[in-house]
């Protein structure tokens, strides 16, 4: 069994910042990459950000959030973060970590956290 549990969410006010925290734990042998999605009220969900490792590290990003919002991840404790600054109204949304793990049992499939609220005032 492989948990991700994420931290961090909560309510600022538009230009503030916050942290986001993802721990992936449990039957964890490797963890290749790891991201953060969001998804608001009657919208699909999108992905925020992502980075890989192993061979080189890769990040990606929303076009939405570029220049903004930096992910970043502690390979030793299996962690990723979403730091994210001058947030807006419209990054609003229930923000879940996911990650691409293969477990002690050599089984590879992506897990996905339970989701942590990020709400953002005007």
């Amino acid at each position: 069994q492989v948990q991700l549990v994420e931290s961090g969410g909560g309510l600022v006010q538009a230009g503030g910042s916050l942290r986001l925290s993802c721990a992936a734990s449990g039957s964890v042998s490797s963890v290749y990459s790891m991201g953060w999605y969001r998804q608001a009220p009657e919208k699909q969900r999108e992905l925020v950000a992502s980075v890989t490792s192993g061979g080189g590290t890769n990040y990606a990003y929303a076009d939405s959030v570029k220049g903004r919002f930096t992910i970043f991840r502690d390979n030793a404790k299996n962690m990723v973060y979403l730091q994210m600054n001058s947030l807006k109204p419209e990054d609003t949304a229930v923000y879940y970590c996911s990650a691409d793990v293969r477990t002690f049992a050599s089984v590879r499939r992506n897990y996905w956290g339970q989701g942590t609220q990020v709400s953002v005032s005007s």
